[in-house]
């Protein structure tokens, strides 16, 4: 709990900013429509904004408009990417529908990293915590499905990269023969990826489907299960569809907020 209350001419020229961020040019007549700020009160803010440099006046209409100055507020904000901020609540409905915990991968340099996991919402869990994990492209399920399903010009440069990691600029030869290649044609004729045996803890195993958008993979989403609970297939069977359905859902959030 704040030991103080909050400061109101804080508050308000906080809302006198969000409000300018939804138009182009504001008057004093529509920024008093929207924030409910007396008109007094707008003037004296947009005021001192403008001697700041975060506000510009246009004298001759009386409006008032944003300065590129206040994209230094937002120059500190680091947020999670934009698949991880749409994919949340559909990760954690996969967990609820399944109890199983759920994780969302980005891809990050030659690796995928963890950037959201239901582990606290899941009551049975391989793992105590996966979160900033990094998993490789050719043996983790949610690396793979990533490799799997990315465009063909990407996926060479990161096959590349895995099969000659010392080299600085990996060549793009022609590698089709590789039995890394031959296990991406697997695992795209059936639309989801598993991890590799002898990778990761034996107990468990992970499915993992591409979240697609944008014409690329935006990420990956997948479910970890112990294996003595469920066979293969009934794991196949049991989450297959729920993770193609939400991957399908959060590439729908992702392109409704952008």
């Amino acid at each position: 709990m704040a030991s103080y209350s909050p400061v109101r001419s804080v508050e308000r020229c906080l809302q006198i900013l969000e409000s300018m961020n939804k138009s182009k040019v504001s008057s004093i007549a529509y920024l008093h429509a929207q924030t409910q700020l007396p008109k007094a009160t707008l003037v004296r803010q947009l005021q001192t904004l403008e001697q700041l440099g975060f506000v510009c006046r246009n004298v001759r209409q009386s409006e008032y408009q944003l300065t590129s100055k206040v994209m230094s507020l937002s120059s500190g904000f680091h947020s999670d990417p934009l698949v991880v901020e749409a994919g949340r609540v559909h990760a954690v409905a996969v967990t609820q529908l399944l109890t199983w915990p759920t994780s969302i991968a980005i891809l990050d340099g030659s690796e995928v990293v963890v950037r959201f996991s239901t582990i606290p919402d899941s009551p049975i869990s391989p793992f105590h915590a996966t979160l900033n994990m990094r998993l490789s492209l050719d043996r983790h399920a949610l690396g793979l499905a990533y490799l799997a399903f990315c465009p063909a010009a990407e996926q060479r440069i990161l096959i590349n990269s895995i099969l000659n990691p010392d080299q600085q600029t990996p060549e793009t030869s022609d590698l089709s023969d590789a039995p890394l290649y031959q296990r991406l044609k697997v695992i795209c004729e059936q639309g989801f990826s598993e991890r590799e045996v002898n990778t990761g803890d034996a107990r468990s195993n992970t499915i993992a489907v591409p979240i697609l958008g944008q014409n690329r993979v935006l990420g990956t989403l997948g479910v970890t299960y112990f294996r003595s609970a469920l066979r293969r297939s009934e794991a196949i069977t049991k989450f297959l569809e729920p993770l193609q359905t939400s991957a399908l859902q959060i590439a729908k959030n992702v392109a409704t907020l952008t």
